[in-house]
């Protein structure tokens, strides 16, 4: 399958973010919305993917710190092709703005997984939306998109 990926502006891309993480996050796993969507849509790096007739299926952002959040991607496009376009996607904006590490808010039940493929435990575990968190981080020379999936 073929997918285009493009940078895109939260403020003239709103709707079709907002309504890829609305299926994803609100719906499917039920979080609330006032915890989906916060102040970091205004300055992150946002990601939108289409499939070949143009219809929006996956997005997810990078904020300026280098944190890869809300990787959303409606049900029936969830393959690792998906996920490799979305993702090496992001990778190569953290590189044009100069990160050297990359991070995510893991759920505790997967650590493990991105601890194998390189990722270390920064800081505390914290709650985000009732869900315990660890915050990961990995040299952006080492990210594999492998093991991952829905990333809120």
């Amino acid at each position: 399958m073929f997918y285009r990926v493009d940078k895109v502006s939260w403020l003239a891309h709103k709707n079709e973010l907002q309504q890829i993480r609305e299926k994803v996050f609100v719906c499917e796993l039920h979080i609330p919305k006032s915890v989906e969507f916060d102040d970091l849509d205004l300055v992150a790096d946002h990601v939108l993917v289409k499939d070949e007739t143009e219809c929006p299926v996956a997005t997810g952002r990078l904020c300026k710190d280098g944190l890869i959040s809300r990787i959303a991607v409606l049900q029936q496009y969830r393959t690792r092709e998906t996920y490799d376009a979305l993702l090496k996607f992001i990778v190569l904006l953290a590189e044009q703005n100069g990160l050297k590490n990359l991070c995510i808010n893991c759920i505790l039940h997967e650590v493990d997984l991105f601890t194998a493929k390189g990722f270390e435990k920064k800081g505390s575990v914290f709650m985000e939306a009732g869900i315990p968190r660890q915050r990961l981080q990995c040299h952006i020379s080492e990210f594999s998109t492998e093991p991952f999936t829905l990333v809120h």
